[in-house]
């Protein structure tokens, strides 16, 4: 092989000089250089032509929730599908759960998890590989769709108003400072303790008080989770929770709508109000009487091209689980076209699903019109810096170039004649202020390059890729494997 070569100064020279002799090239600098790439690449005649407008729709969709400045996205689009049952269950057109609870808990079972993890290598050199992963994700922020439905499962939900956001789950750096110190420090003394001889038993005694001292900080940081706590919410003529616990009341119904047009004088509707009282229950019982799904129903569909990642293999990403004899985190890697279909039967059976995307690629969230719009051909990024930057999907993924950053929410998708998707729409937790109302329109070009993954209910799936998913062989990966790094290793935040 040849000796590598250094850039001769008298080339850069000579390209700086004829740069500025291309029109082009004075055009696209001067553009970039005062207002951005992206809005200096937005090709208006194309982001025009997306609409809003969709054939298929989750009928109540609710508030848009705001994670703010936390890494709980995971969580949110999880929260987001199973609050449709709620809604539903109840006849409300809006609901939300805590999700300062689930972070309670998240966080308590990854460290956990972490000094598990820490035990069984403690006979390994501190500085490989895997004690490092441990050291580096173990109670971060993110995560997957399958650790809400552990959560769930376990520990169950309650509403936000049960337990209220705090300034550390709005903006978690400072409290996830604290613990991942926390937990570095007790790693730090069970791998002391077990290069001292120490049994099994005496660490996990050890373990006993690091997991007592995290509960403690994590109370402090957002509050002790209720044991049992008392639900009393309005709901709708249309409840389906047990009738002894419902109640008419008193008064004209809140924000109830005006009468037809038989009423001149458009008074409000005093039609009957309807309050759910159910005193002293555990948010596993809330869960369960209230939240109609089965948090063990669903199958993590994901699109990996490339030719080490055949379709109809299935992944289990070590070091990841979350919940010490939760479900596994696995996913069946399978054609996007199956993510499409499987998706598009739920939209249509009329139940929101957990998706997961790159929105680091070719999201113009910070121009001023069109920032909700995320499409392959929007932003003519090759034309601004006159060069090919397209790549396919199986390439980014070998290169680094892409990974699932962030989990949001189909609520909807438009079809074209054949019955194949060409627009969804996504609801994010960045709040009602980002994109347009905190919604999104994807097109489907661009979720076959940069999205892959969904999260659907087994009925949703086609007959022959369930069947894969429960009979083909599970292949464990590490995180640090170019498969796990493209499923968003440190996890979707």
């Amino acid at each position: 092989m040849k000796q590598a070569t250094a850039i001769d100064p008298s080339w850069a020279t000579s390209k700086n000089k004829s740069f500025s002799a291309d029109r082009a090239n004075r055009v696209a600098r001067n553009a970039v250089t005062s207002a951005g790439v992206m809005a200096a690449a937005r090709d208006i005649s194309v982001m025009r032509g997306y609409s809003d407008t969709y054939g298929v729709m989750v009928p109540k969709t609710a508030k848009v929730c705001n994670q703010r400045q936390s890494g709980r996205c995971w969580m949110f689009s999880a929260f987001n599908v199973a609050r449709h049952a709620t809604m539903e269950l109840l006849d409300v057109d809006s609901f939300e759960f805590s999700q300062s609870f689930g972070m309670f808990y998240d966080k308590l079972e990854k460290a956990n998890a972490m000094f598990e993890r820490i035990i069984r290598t403690a006979h390994l050199p501190f500085d490989s590989r895997e004690v490092c992963e441990l050291l580096d994700e173990g109670v971060g922020d993110g995560g997957y769709y399958p650790f809400a439905m552990n959560l769930i499962a376990k520990w169950g939900l309650v509403p936000k108003a049960a337990m209220p956001e705090t300034a550390c789950s709005r903006n978690s750096s400072e409290m996830d400072a604290q613990l991942e110190r926390l937990c570095r420090k007790g790693a730090c003394e069970l791998r002391s303790m077990a290069a001292d001889g120490a049994s099994a038993s005496e660490l996990r005694a050890h373990k006993e008080e690091l997991l007592a001292n995290v509960h403690g900080m994590l109370a402090v940081c957002l509050g002790e989770p209720p044991v049992t706590f008392d639900l009393e919410i309005q709901v709708g003529k249309k409840c389906k929770a047990d009738p002894a616990k419902v109640f008419a009341v008193e008064g004209k119904a809140k924000g109830a709508a005006k009468k037809d047009s038989g009423d001149e004088n458009g008074k409000d509707d005093e039609s009957e109000r309807f309050v759910l009282r159910d005193a002293g229950i555990t948010p596993r019982e809330f869960a369960e009487r209230y939240v109609p799904f089965d948090p063990n129903d669903y199958v993590t569909l994901v699109s990996m091209p490339g030719k080490t990642r055949p379709f109809g293999h299935a992944y289990h990403l070590t070091l990841t689980d979350s919940v010490v004899g939760g479900t596994p985190n696995r996913m069946l890697n399978v054609e996007p076209e199956v993510l499409d279909a499987a998706a598009v039967a739920s939209l249509k059976a009329g139940v929101p699903v957990g998706m997961a995307c790159d929105v680091m690629q070719q999201f113009p969230r910070y121009i001023d019109d069109y920032k909700y719009v995320l499409s392959t051909n929007g932003e003519d990024v090759e034309a601004l810096f006159g060069c090919d930057l397209a790549m396919e999907r199986a390439d980014m993924i070998d290169m680094r170039e892409t990974c699932l950053t962030h989990a949001m929410t189909f609520q909807g998708v438009q079809l074209d004649g054949d019955g194949r998707p060409r627009a969804w729409r996504v609801e994010n937790s960045w709040g009602e202020k980002q994109g347009k109302d905190g919604y999104l329109v994807m097109s489907a070009d661009w979720f076959h390059l940069y999205g892959g993954e969904v999260d659907v209910r087994r009925e949703f799936v086609p007959a022959e890729t369930l069947r894969q998913w429960d009979e083909a062989p599970v292949e464990d990966v590490t995180p640090w494997s170019g498969l796990a790094t493209a499923l968003g290793r440190g996890r979707q935040r």
